[in-house]
């Protein structure tokens, strides 16, 4: 069983910048490609970035390309999002996720493992 915690969510004015972190659970999810999803308010959950095993691929959702930056340290069963530029329709709740295999194209289905999330608030 893996678990995931994130942090590093809060409170930040638009064009600011807050860095997100998922710590995992233990060693083996350096086998896990690592993924975040968001869920604003009344909005099914969306794949927002990804990561592969050894940090060699990366993915993202569209509008937030040129904005994100997703990156992982296997040495410490962590992966990051770094977020500048944020906008209002950032705001969410962002949640880590596991899974063994790589999808182009992920989906919440697709997930082995989740964590409970870490809210992000973009004033205007």
């Amino acid at each position: 069983q893996v678990q995931l915690v994130e942090s590093g969510g809060g409170l930040v004015q638009s064009g600011g910048s807050l860095r997100l972190s998922c710590a995992a659970s233990e060693s083996t999810t350096s086998l896990y490609s690592l993924y975040w999803f968001r869920q604003a308010p009344g909005k099914e959950r969306e794949f927002v970035s990804a990561i592969d095993w050894y940090g060699y691929s990366t993915t993202y959702t569209d509008s937030v390309k040129g904005r994100f930056a997703i990156s992982r340290d296997n040495a410490t069963n962590r992966v990051t999002l770094q977020m500048n530029t944020l906008k209002s329709e950032d705001t969410a709740v962002y949640y880590c996720a596991a899974a063994r295999a790589w999808f182009p194209r992920p989906h919440p289905d697709h997930m082995a493992y989740w964590g409970k999330g870490t809210l992000v608030t973009v004033s205007s």
